[in-house]
Formats: C-alpha cells, structure tokens, sequence
C-alpha cells in the first residue's frame, strides 16, 4: 500500500503530463540554463557599458570645460589688470612720453638713431625676403 500514492491528475488526458515533463526537463538541463543565464547577463551587461561609456564621455567633456572656464577667467583676471593700468596716471604718462616727445620739465631727451650696421641689417633682410628659395639655397651652397 505504500507504493500506491496519490498522483495528482491533469484535466485531460496525460498530454499535459507529457508537456510538463518535456519543459521539466529542458528547464532541468545545464546547457539551456547556462545559454539563458548568458542570454539574461548581456541583456543587462550592455546598457550598464553603454551607460558607463556615455558617463565617461560627459564627465570628460565637464572637466574641459572647467579648465577653459578656469583659463578665461585667468585671462579676464589679466584684462582687468591691464586696464587698471592703462587708465592710471603712469600708463598715460608713458605712453605720452614715447608717442608724443613729451618732458617733464628739466628733463632732457635724447633720440639714439640707427647706425649704419644696423642699416644694412635692414637692408639686407629686405632683400633676402624678395628672393626665392631657389635662389637663396643657390646662394647658400655657391656663394661662398
């Protein structure tokens, strides 16, 4: 009497039986559940690198733009200097001094012109721009 346990019955005729036990069995063997398991990780793998990824790229753009921030502000820092100086009394004394030939009373100023060596520096940079480089690399090598 042991042996003859209560089965539970399907509603139809023990197809259902038989469908059970083929799922059974194909969600029992290790090869499906391991292909399902892989199938699951890259479904969730993929958006979290593509996440990652986009992150990365925001982050790294964030962070060039603080340091052009940083830059400009330096330069503004500079500017602002810079007009300070220029609408001071020294700056416009300067400047009048060097555009206008303007003294102080007392003072003398002495113009220092070019020597002829320097001249002749000029002179010769004048013309080596109007040459050719066929030319100049003629003179270069046999000219000498």
């Amino acid at each position: 009497m042991a042996n003859n346990k209560i089965r539970p019955r399907g509603f139809s005729n023990g197809q259902t039986d038989h469908q059970y036990n083929s799922f059974y069995k194909l969600v029992s063997n290790q090869r499906f559940l391991a292909i399902i398991g892989l199938v699951l990780l890259f479904v969730i793998v993929l958006p979290l690198a593509k996440t990652y990824s986009q992150r990365r790229l925001v982050e790294k753009e964030i962070t060039d733009v603080q340091k052009e921030i940083a830059q400009f502000e330096k330069d503004n820092q500079e500017l602002k200097e810079m007009l300070n100086y220029l609408k001071s009394d020294q700056s416009l004394e300067a400047q009048a001094r060097i555009n206008l030939n303007l003294k102080k009373p007392g003072e003398t100023v002495v113009v220092i012109e070019k020597g002829e060596d320097e001249k002749k520096q000029d002179e010769l940079q004048k013309e080596q721009a109007t040459k050719s480089n066929l030319k100049k690399w003629f003179d270069y090598f046999f000219s000498r």
